[in-house]
């Protein structure tokens, strides 16, 4: 057991950051100086190193030949993305703005793919031009598509997105199966293909994405199973030889008391058998996997300052400069049905061996800014540091930041 994990509280799962002098360091700063050197609080600071250690751990569990993704809608900081593009082998993007960074960071564009249930003309457009993989989600982006292709000259690379006909079991959020908003029903898709191969698109595979924040290795071995097979059964429909097969992500990280880390050994040796079948069946495939708070989530942090501390009718509430607004999934509105308290700590009092049980609440004139709930913390005071671990996915850009007027938190690369 290492230091960090010795000094910090038990509802802590797993922290990988060092502990130096009973004060959290992030990226080799100490938390105090960072936030000086940020300049102000609230923020959101990545570790770049762990990013870079994250994708390594995850090459060596999984064969070469699976190539592995970034989903940049978990965290589209740009400095971020553009560290990510130099340790994966492609990035997806989910909007034109998305599309910009991903370019302008430097990814190459044979290496980008652009998924979406609602594309506009202008980022098929936008898309188009730059020459990126487009996933198809609707009869009406193939008909835009071919509109575009033909005025411009440029024929449209694309893939089909597969809604499934599974769900991805104990997913946290389910993005394939049923009824869904994502792709188009796996038996419309022969039709589909025939109608893209009429049309002269440049079709390449198929993108199947069941669901996201799982923490069962055999679920997602079987859902990516399930995602070849049918890709087989599909590619006997396709208008050109299959390219590219993204079996899409669902890999999660833990968050609450009780979860385990994701066991990567059993979807390593999964995806290994998948690679010698498509070696064998689909020969000039590529196969992927899409990533995106499995590879950025555990390796940042929301910081905010304690501003005042209050008791009251016996309840102590620790409040500070930032909340819901910035970091709206730890207050538990994000997708939770049951508020669960993220992993939290005074990271200016880490070597305290004392706690005592208060709430994190921010400076929102709403009962739902509550960002810890009766947690034994550290004894804070105004000026000290609070920390919300794992907060590299879903943070800055998923939290309504306009929301009262407060000014936005800023976010970092260490």
């Amino acid at each position: 057991m290492n230091q960090a994990e010795r000094l910090c509280p038990t509802h802590l799962l797993v922290n990988p950051f060092p502990v130096h002098d009973g004060e959290l360091v992030v990226g080799g700063v100490g938390l105090r100086r960072l936030a000086d050197r940020v300049g102000r609080t609230p923020f959101y600071a990545c570790d770049r190193a762990l990013l870079t250690q994250r994708v390594g751990q995850l090459r060596a569990a999984l064969p070469e030949a699976v190539k592995l993704h970034y989903a940049m809608k978990a965290n589209p900081m740009p400095a971020l993305v553009a560290h990510m593009a130099g340790l994966v082998d492609g990035i997806d993007v989910a909007s034109g703005g998305e599309l910009k960074t991903a370019l302008d960071v430097g990814a190459d564009p044979q290496a980008i793919s652009f998924a979406g249930p609602g594309k506009g003309c202008n980022e098929l457009q936008q898309a188009v031009a730059a020459g990126v993989l487009i996933n198809l989600e609707s009869w009406r982006e193939l008909g835009e598509l071919a509109e575009i292709s033909s005025r411009t000259g440029r024929p449209a690379r694309c893939a089909v997105r597969v809604n499934p006909d599974f769900e991805l079991k104990s997913s946290g959020m389910r993005m394939g199966g049923g009824a869904k908003q994502f792709g188009v029903d796996a038996e419309q898709v022969p039709e589909l293909l025939s109608e893209i191969g009429r049309r002269g698109l440049l079709f390449e595979g198929f993108h199947l994405f069941a669901g996201s924040q799982n923490l069962k290795a055999e679920a997602i071995v079987e859902a990516q199973t399930k995602s070849f097979e049918l890709v087989l059964r599909l590619a006997e429909a396709a208008p050109l030889p299959v390219r590219f097969v993204n079996l899409g992500g669902g890999f999660g990280i833990p968050y609450f008391p009780g979860e385990q880390a994701l066991d990567l050994a059993p979807i390593g040796a999964a995806l290994a058998g998948l690679a010698e079948r498509a070696a064998r069946e689909l020969p000039q495939a590529e196969l992927v996997i899409e990533l995106g708070r499995y590879l950025v989530g555990e390796a940042g942090v929301y910081v905010t300052r304690v501003v005042d501390r209050k008791v009251s009718r016996g309840q102590t509430f620790l409040v500070c400069d930032g909340g819901l607004h910035h970091h709206l999934s730890a207050s538990g509105n994000f997708g939770q049905v049951i508020r669960k308290n993220y992993p939290v700590v005074v990271g200016t009092r880490m070597a305290s061996s004392e706690t005592h049980t208060a709430s994190v609440v921010g400076p929102l004139c709403t009962p739902l800014d509550l960002l810890a709930d009766r947690m034994p913390l550290a004894d804070a005071a105004p000026g000290d540091l609070v920390v919300v671990f794992q907060s590299g996915a879903y943070g800055f850009t998923a939290s309504p930041q306009a929301f009262l007027g407060h000014p936005a938190c800023l976010e970092v690369l260490v």
